[in-house]
Order: structure tokens, then C-alpha cells, then sequence
């Protein structure tokens, strides 16, 4: 079976970064979807400036129209810490033996050692780790015995097997983040080009990360 890909974030805002990297990954895994999962409250960072729904309505319009992508809520409805664990366990429920990719940055992969229930992940879902500007490997800890002991430079063996694997991919490397869209926005400029259009209008129409009055 083709692999369904997991990409979760706050996404306080979605913009090009995130999108380039899911088609990439679409196109060189096979994969079936891509569902982007907002967190509603991740438990390892600062809690969102933008509220849940207004990050939700952000990633729908980001992604409208696109087949490929699917917007799925379960963390903004969930009650508690958006504990992606959790997540996986319902899809892997839900799914059976279909493939899971989970999609995160490598900064978040270094920080695993952080994560909830962090060495049951691998056995519920491969991971795609998307190399960003100025990121490093780990050098210690899990995702680094991860690095050593899973990795797979073949994409088409995610396909094989449910979980399991660690494919690290390069992909284009965008240098834009969701910080610095709300730095632009903060300052009173527009995040035009920076993030797709039908989401820039959401954050101008509800005023999201403004400067403050």
C-alpha cells in the first residue's frame, strides 16, 4: 500500500516552507496523502499566537484545491496535550497495516528525547525527516540511535513495511519560517509571497500576529 504522510505543526502561520516540503516528499515517497495535523496544544513549545481555529482555516485555504492534501483536526479537537503519539495511534487503528509517514522537521527530530512516549513512535509510523536551513543531526540521544540503527536512503522500501524507518531527505530548502511571517506581520508589513494567498487573507482580515494597539 502506498504510505499516508503525517505532517503535524502549530502552522501559527502555514506558509510556502511547509508546502514546498509536502509536495516534495508527495512526489519522491508515492505517497497516498498528506494530512496536515494543527496542534492544538503542543506540549514542548509556547502555545500558539493565533487561536486553534484561525490556524485550522489557514491550513484548509493553504491547501484547497490540492488532492494530494488533507486537513485533519483530531489535535485541535482532542482535549489535553497534542501528543503526537496519540495522533499515530488512532491512525495506525484506523489504517491497519497501511504504511505511515510521519513528516518533521529536523529540529523537531533532535528534540526527540522530549517527545511523549517517544520509542514507541518508530513502531507506529516511518519517519521523513525534512532537512532545514541551518539544522544539524543529532549527535546523542534516541533520534540519533534512530539515525544509526533505522535509517533507509531507499525510499520505495517506506512502501514495505508499516513503520519502522528513518528517511532523512534534503528536499529544497526554503529559508522561511512561521516566525519569521509573524515577525513581518508584527512589524506592520505584509507576508505577501511569503505564505499562499488565501491564508495571508485570513491573518489580514483577522488581524493575526498584528502589532499591538
Amino acid at each position: 500500500m502506498r504510505p499516508i504522510g503525517v505532517f503535524g505543526g502549530m502552522f501559527d502561520p502555514i506558509h510556502y516552507g511547509h508546502l514546498r516540503t509536502a509536495h516534495e516528499l508527495y512526489e519522491l515517497l508515492d505517497l497516498e496523502a498528506i494530512a496536515f495535523v494543527p496542534a492544538g496544544d503542543p506540549p514542548h513549545r509556547a502555545r500558539p499566537l493565533a487561536e486553534g481555529a484561525t490556524r485550522l482555516a489557514m491550513v484548509r485555504a493553504a491547501v484547497e484545491g490540492d488532492p494530494r492534501f488533507i486537513v485533519d483536526d483530531r489535535e485541535l479537537r482532542r482535549a489535553g496535550p497534542s501528543y503526537t503519539v496519540l495522533t499515530l495511534e488512532e491512525m495506525r487503528a484506523e489504517r491497519g497495516a497501511q504504511p505511515i509517514a510521519l513528516i518533521l522537521g529536523m529540529d523537531a527530530f533532535a528534540r526527540l528525547d522530549s517527545w511523549h512516549r517517544a520509542a514507541e513512535l518508530i513502531g507506529l509510523a516511518h519517519m521523513v525527516v525534512a532537512v532545514r536551513p541551518g539544522s544539524e543531526p543529532p549527535r546523542q540521544g534516541l533520534a540519533a540511535e534512530l539515525l544509526r540503527d533505522r535509517a533507509c536512503d531507499d525510499p520505495g522500501r517506506l512502501s514495505a513495511t508499516p513503520a519502522g524507518l528513518v528517511f532523512v531527505n534534503m528536499g529544497t530548502q526554503l529559508d522561511v519560517s512561521s516566525s519569521a511571517v509573524r515577525d513581518v506581520v508584527a512589524a506592520g508589513r505584509d507576508p505577501r509571497y511569503l505564505m499562499p494567498e488565501a491564508a495571508r487573507r485570513i491573518i489580514i482580515a483577522r488581524g493575526s500576529y498584528a502589532p499591538a494597539r
